[in-house]
């Protein structure tokens, strides 16, 4: 009875330590590993004193070189996202080779097959498509950004509220979240009191705010939405770790950054509403070189002023994975012509090509800067159809008074005065331009809009010469085999369908209400097409 008994138990025992193995050592694809390992000695400044990198084998032995990052006493930590499926290894290196918790530790994890629903994970990692011309996933899948801007969202927002917002911005089939990941001219600290970090000439990191950040990190992508931080906010202002720090501890703040939360779905911001040009544009490159490789397997960026234009400087850095731009908040003639006739749609067949995308137009609510005028959803959408149409689409930014401070009460952001007043979270995540957002992506996913390209040419006149507010775009596939046309102010449009193939339909698209209009066959040569009232239109022609 006695050794039944005991075997019994060995048997219980040796099932549940399996089960303990088992949950411990396997990772699904494309989602995150995590190890820990605890330092044999203490340092007065961690991310300073000892640097503990991560070479990771994959079962086909191809090598990986991650930098783990510091978490707090004794305690560090590395985050890994796996592309292959089977056993990896993984073996540590230490500055310090005499500290025997942190050097020449080793282990070995199982990947899996993805088992969940999200696309995000479903499809891989992203990268450049073949062209550069727009993201794709790991299986070729295309990816349309289409980001909300929550500069604040993570550093003010209590968990609960955080996640009502995100399965919001799902519903409205969002799939990529703009942030700030360290404090910033609009926080001094997180909601917390904890700051990113102190010192100047020598930063040292607060793991506490990080491990508040992790949990925001991680419910985006628990959305399944892609995360986009900013490293280095780097307007002018002390606040601003992109402005005020040393370049040297630029690079420490950034590389721990990356090392926390490079495993995510991320593309980052470099620097955020910085000048990146002269001799900035030299700092900023050897930032980037210094930060990223390609090891780390993600997409970076810079998020730059407004109507300001760094494709020239940029584009032929190996870190710099598209152009970002912002056309700003202006509600004049010159802010529209510098969009929809400026560098986003004469410079964006430069070489080497890049994907390009505005991650700041007009926000909805906000003052315009010219003539005061609140942005309406009309203003939203006319700016987010422009950008994806005078250049390649890839996808476009969305942000909204309110929300991008994470306000909570009716108020004006912190140090942005003049934008004017924004209403509670709550209420301005349904702003009309919000949903007007929803439809167009429906309106996008509708087509292969990875084929379009500018199509200027196709049209026989264009009203924005005299009056850039009225501006109409266009973009064509190479093929002729679909064309999508942007009203601002509906009316009509006279298409030289002779640059197209034959055997073509033509539909109306309202990008208010989601709606279709069907029109009939593109029979003419060139064909006159005409909106059914004065609100901004979509007219798409594409093949039976």
């Amino acid at each position: 009875m006695k050794h039944t008994v005991l075997s019994l138990f060995i048997a219980a025992l040796i099932l549940t330590l399996g089960c303990n193995s088992l949950a411990l050592d396997t990772v699904q694809q494309w989602m995150r590993f995590e190890q820990s390992f605890s330092s044999s000695k203490n340092y007065d400044n961690p991310v300073q004193d000892v640097k503990v990198n991560v070479e990771f084998t994959s079962p086909s032995n191809s090598k990986r070189m991650l930098l783990a990052f510091w978490d707090g006493g004794r305690k560090w930590s590395v985050r890994f996202s796996p592309d292959e499926r089977g056993e990896w290894t993984y073996k540590t290196i230490c500055s310090d080779r005499d500290n025997k918790g942190l050097h020449n530790q080793t282990g070995s994890f199982q990947c899996s097959g993805y088992k969940g629903n999200l696309s995000l994970f479903q499809h891989g990692e992203l990268r450049l498509s073949e062209n550069r011309r727009y993201f794709e996933h790991a299986d070729e899948t295309p990816f349309f950004w289409l980001a909300d801007t929550v500069w604040c969202g993570p550093l003010f927002a209590n968990p609960d509220d955080w996640n009502v917002f995100l399965k919001d911005r799902v519903e409205k089939e969002f799939t990529a979240i703009q942030f700030v990941l360290t404090q910033w001219r609009m926080a001094k600290t997180d909601a917390d009191g904890n700051p990113t970090y102190t010192g100047h000439e020598k930063v040292a990191v607060n793991p506490a705010f990080f491990q508040r950040m992790d949990k925001y990190v991680d419910a985006i992508n628990d959305a399944g939405l892609l995360a986009v931080p900013v490293l280095l906010w780097a307007i002018r202002g002390e606040e601003n770790p992109g402005y005020t720090l040393p370049e040297d501890q630029k690079i420490v703040l950034a590389e721990y950054m990356i090392a926390r939360y490079g495993a995510h779905q991320v593309i980052w911001f470099l620097g955020g509403d910085g000048n990146y040009s002269g001799e900035n544009a030299d700092t900023w490159k050897r930032i980037g070189r210094a930060v990223f490789n390609k090891d780390q397997h993600r997409l970076a960026t810079q998020h730059v002023r407004g109507r300001s234009w760094i494709g020239k400087e940029f584009r032929n850095e190996l870190w710099f994975s598209f152009i970002g731009y912002q056309s700003g908040h202006g509600d004049d003639e010159g802010t529209f012509r510098w969009l929809n006739q400026g560098p986003p749609a004469t410079q964006w067949n430069d070489k080497p090509p890049l994907p390009v995308i505005n991650t700041e137009p007009n926000y909805e609510a906000h003052n315009g800067y010219t003539y005061k005028k609140v942005h309406n959803d009309h203003s939203v959408r006319r700016a987010a159809y422009w950008s994806l149409l005078v250049s390649p689409p890839a996808g476009v930014t969305y942000g909204g008074q309110g929300i991008w401070g994470w306000h909570t009460k009716v108020q004006a952001p912190a140090d942005h005065i003049s934008t004017g007043l924004g209403s509670p979270w709550t209420i301005a995540k349904d702003l009309p331009g919000a949903l007007s957002m929803k439809y167009l992506h429906q309106f996008f996913k509708s087509i292969e809009w990875w084929r379009l390209v500018p199509a200027p040419d196709v049209l026989t006149e264009q009203p924005g010469k005299k009056d850039a507010s009225k501006f109409i775009a266009a973009a064509k596939s190479d093929a002729g085999d679909l064309l999508v046309v942007y009203l601002p102010e509906g009316g009509s449009v006279t298409v030289k369908t002779e640059l197209l193939k034959s055997g073509l339909t033509a539909r109306w698209y309202h990008p208010r209400t989601g709606g279709w209009l069907d029109i009939g066959k593109v029979e003419k040569p060139q064909q006159t097409f005409k909106t059914a009232d004065k609100n901004d239109w979509v007219l798409l022609i594409k093949s039976h």
